[in-house]
C-alpha cells in the first residue's frame, strides 16, 4: 500500500540536495575546475538515477490511482444494479425513466421503463404529491419501504416482508378478554324452581362453550350470569367478520327454551397489560349494557369502540330495586351538597324540562337549594308554552338559572345533576361539569362513546320511555317532606306523553305506573294537551315537507326538504313521527337545513330497524326506535346519499346474518 504523504516529502527533500549541490557545486568549479568537471558528472548520474526512480514511482502510483478507481466505480454499479434494493428514476409527468435489474422482475414486459408510476403502485403518485416521503406499498407478496426524493424524483424500495409477517403474527397473538354476561339472568330467575334454574344453567353453560371451543376461546365461568374468556386478536377478527352471530343464536336457544334471555359481550383488545385489558373489557361491558344490552362492545387501547348487535329492545325491567337504590343513594348526595345544580341538554325537550323540574323537588324535599340551568334563547315553540305556565309559578320559576349565574353559585360540594342525556357536548354548559367533582347522571337514552367523565352516580335505563319517567320513580321513594305540585307532575307527565307519542312507542308497564302515580299527584291532562298545541304555520310546513317523501325499499319513508328550507328540530322530527303512522311505513327519515347551517336528520322505527345504529354511523344516537344526528359540512344531497349507502350496508349486514 502507498503512502502518498511520505512520497511527497521525500520528493521535496531530494530536489532541495540538488540545489545545496549545485551552490556547492559552483564553488568547487570556481576554486578547482577538474574536480568541478568530476563532481558535475556525478551529479548528473545522481540527478538521472532519481528522475527514473521518480517516474518509476509516478508509474506505479498512476497505475495504483486507476485500479482503485475501477475497484470503486464497479462496485458502486453492482450496489446499484444488483443489491435486492428497488431502485426508480422518474420523470416530472410521473413515468419511469430508469430502474435498477431487481425492479424487472415486477415488470409484466421484460422492463417497466417509459411506463406510468401507476403500472407500479396506483398509491405511488398520489404519496408523491403529497410530499410523503417514507410509507408501504404492497406490490404483489411483497412489502416495501418506500423512500421518496422529489427534488431529484428518485424513489428507494426496501423489502420489508419479513418484518411485515412478524408484525401480523405478533399482532394475531395479542391476547383478548371477553366479558360474557347474560343480561336479565337475575329477573328470569328469580321465580324459577331450582330444576329449571338448574337446567338452564346446563343449556347456557353448554351453550357458551361449544361456542367457546369453535372459536378457539378459554372460557371460565366466574358467577350465575358471567363469565371470563381469553382469546387472541386474531380469534377476534374472526369473530368480528361473522358479526358475532352468537347473539343470534342465542335467541335462537331462547325460541328453543322459551326463556328470554340475552346476553352482553365486552371486549378489551390492544398492546396493554393484562391488568388494563381487565379494564378495557369491563368498560366495554358496562357500554353495552348502558345502550339496553344483547350486543357486544369492543374497545382497544386508543378508547375506539366498536359496537355489534343491539337490534333487539331492551327488555323492561321487572323489579322496581334499582330505582329504590339510585333514589336513596340520590337522596344521600343530595343531602351531602350545599346545592344541587340540574342541567338538561341543549334546546330542551318536554322530558328535560319536566325531569329537572322532577329532580328540583328531590333537592327541596331534602331541604337543599336546588336550581336549574336555562338557557332562554334556545328553547322552541312547544316548550314555551310550558316556560310561560312555569313563569305564573313563581316557587318553581325563581330556581331556573342562566349558566354565567350557575357558574357563580357552583362550588366543589355541589352537586350537578345531568338529566335526559349524558353526552358532555350536548348539554346546556359543558364548563359546569369541571367545577365540582360530585355529579349524577340520570338518562334514558341508549350509552354513547361520549360520556361525562367520572360520574358519582348513573342511573341509565334504556328500556324507560322518558327520563320522566325514571325521575318519577325516584320520586316514590323520597322523604314525602315536599308534596309535589299540580304544574311540577303535570310536567313530568307531558315528558312522558311526549316522549311515548301519547302511550304509542316505547311504552313498558312501568310506564302506565309512573303516569298513574303523577295523575294522582294531580297532573293535568288538559294541561298537558294545551302544552301540545300545534302552530298552525308549523303545520303546514310539515306538510309540505311530507309531500317530497319518497319510499325507499319498499317500507322506509325519506323526506328532504328544499336547499335553503330551514326546519327547527322540533318539526324534523315530528315530521319523522308522522311518517311513522302512514300504511306500510316501517322506519323514516327526515333530512332539513337547520338554523346552526347543520344537516339535522331525524329518524323513527317502529322496531323492526334499529335506527339508532343507522344514526351513530353518521355520528348521532338515541334509541332503537327514536334517534337523530346533526351533520356538519355537507348538502342534503350528499346526507341523501350516505344515508342510503348505510341503510344498503344496514340491510345487507342482515340478511347475511
Amino acid at each position: 500500500m502507498f503512502d502518498w504523504n511520505k512520497r511527497l516529502t521525500l520528493s521535496k527533500h531530494l530536489w532541495l540536495i540538488y540545489a545545496i549541490a549545485v551552490i556547492l557545486l559552483g564553488f568547487i568549479w570556481y576554486y578547482e575546475w577538474i574536480l568541478g568537471i568530476i563532481m558535475t558528472v556525478l551529479l548528473g548520474l545522481a540527478f538521472y538515477y532519481t528522475n527514473q526512480v521518480e517516474q518509476k514511482i509516478t508509474d506505479e502510483t498512476e497505475q495504483y490511482i486507476s485500479t482503485l478507481s475501477y475497484r470503486v466505480k464497479k462496485v458502486g454499479e453492482e450496489a446499484l444494479l444488483e443489491m435486492p434494493i428497488g431502485i426508480i428514476l422518474f420523470s416530472e409527468n410521473y413515468t419511469v425513466e430508469w430502474t435498477n435489474q431487481y425492479m424487472n422482475q415486477f415488470a409484466e414486459e421484460d422492463t417497466i421503463v417509459g411506463e406510468s408510476l401507476n403500472a407500479i403502485s396506483e398509491e405511488l403518485i398520489p404519496m408523491i404529491k403529497e410530499n410523503n416521503e417514507d410509507f408501504r406499498i404492497e406490490l404483489e407478496d411483497y412489502q416495501f419501504q418506500t423512500i421518496i426524493r422529489k427534488e431529484e424524483r428518485l424513489i428507494y424500495l426496501f423489502d420489508r416482508t419479513e418484518q411485515a409477517e412478524l408484525e401480523t403474527v405478533y399482532k394475531n397473538e395479542q391476547t383478548v378478554l371477553f366479558i360474557i354476561f347474560l343480561d336479565n339472568y337475575d329477573e328470569i330467575t328469580q321465580n324459577m324452581d331450582d330444576a329449571i334454574r338448574s337446567q338452564l344453567n346446563s343449556e347456557v353453560t353448554s351453550f357458551l362453550n361449544q361456542w367457546s371451543h369453535e372459536s378457539g376461546l378459554y372460557l371460565k365461568r366466574t358467577s350465575q350470569d358471567r363469565f371470563l374468556a381469553v382469546g387472541t386478536r386474531k380469534i377476534l377478527d374472526h369473530l368480528e367478520l361473522t358479526k358475532f352471530d352468537i347473539l343470534d343464536e342465542m335467541h335462537e336457544l331462547n325460541s328453543e327454551l322459551d326463556i328470554p334471555i340475552t346476553l352482553s359481550i365486552g371486549v378489551g383488545v390492544g398492546n396493554s397489560t393484562l391488568p388494563e385489558l381487565g379494564e378495557l373489557a369491563q368498560s366495554s361491558l358496562d357500554l353495552a349494557l348502558g345502550r339496553g344490552g344483547d350486543q357486544v362492545a369492543i374497545k382497544d387501547d386508543s378508547g375506539k369502540v366498536r359496537f355489534y348487535g343491539g337490534k333487539s329492545n331492551p327488555m323492561e325491567k321487572r323489579t322496581r330495586v334499582r330505582a329504590r337504590v339510585i333514589s336513596h343513594a340520590l337522596k344521600d348526595l343530595v343531602k351531602a351538597s350545599d346545592r344541587v345544580i340540574i342541567m338538561g341538554h341543549q334546546a330542551p325537550d318536554m322530558d328535560s324540562i319536566g325531569s329537572a323540574i322532577g329532580i328540583l323537588n328531590i333537592a327541596q324535599t331534602n331541604g337543599v337549594d336546588g336550581y336549574i340551568v336555562f338557557d332562554p334563547d334556545d328553547i322552541s315553540i312547544g316548550v314555551n308554552r310550558l316556560v310561560e305556565a312555569i313563569k305564573t309559578e313563581s316557587s318553581i320559576w325563581q330556581h331556573f338559572i342562566d349558566p354565567e349565574m350557575a357558574e357563580d353559585l357552583v362550588t366543589s360540594r355541589s352537586l350537578i345533576v345531568v338529566i335526559d342525556t349524558h353526552k358532555p357536548s350536548m348539554v346546556v354548559s359543558k364548563r359546569l361539569l369541571n367545577k365540582t367533582d360530585y355529579k349524577v347522571v340520570i338518562d334514558h337514552h341508549r350509552r354513547a362513546e361520549e360520556f361525562i367523565e367520572n360520574p358519582t352516580l348513573v342511573y341509565m335505563e334504556p328500556y324507560a320511555s322518558s327520563t320522566a319517567e325514571l325521575v318519577t320513580e325516584l320520586l316514590e321513594y323520597q322523604p314525602k317532606g315536599q308534596k309535589l305540585k299540580m304544574l311540577e307532575a303535570t310536567a313530568l307527565l307531558a315528558g312522558i306523553i311526549v316522549d311515548t307519542k301519547s302511550f304509542t312507542l316505547r311504552t313498558g308497564s312501568r310506564t302506565f305506573d309512573a303516569a298513574s302515580y303523577l295523575r294522582a299527584k294531580g297532573a293535568d291532562t288538559v294541561l298537558v294537551q294545551q302544552f301540545l298545541k300545534e302552530d298552525l304555520d308549523l303545520y303546514i310546513k310539515r306538510g309540505k315537507l311530507i309531500e317530497r317523501t319518497q319510499i325507499y325499499r319498499n317500507n322506509i319513508a325519506i323526506a328532504k326538504a328544499e336547499p335553503g328550507d330551514i326546519c327547527g328540530p322540533v318539526l324534523i322530527a315530528q315530521t319523522a313521527d308522522t311518517l311513522l303512522t302512514m300504511t306500510g311505513i316501517t322506519a323514516s327519515f327526515v333530512i332539513a337545513e337547520r338554523n346552526d347551517g347543520k344537516i339535522g336528520i331525524s329518524a323513527r322505527s317502529l322496531g323492526e330497524i334499529n335506527v339508532q345504529i343507522i344514526m351513530e354511523k353518521m355520528d348521532g344516537g338515541g334509541h332503537l326506535t327514536n334517534a337523530a344526528t346533526q351533520i356538519e359540512d355537507t348538502t342534503l344531497d350528499d346526507a341523501e346519499l350516505l344515508l342510503k349507502d348505510i341503510l344498503d350496508e344496514y340491510y345487507e349486514g342482515s340478511e347475511s346474518e
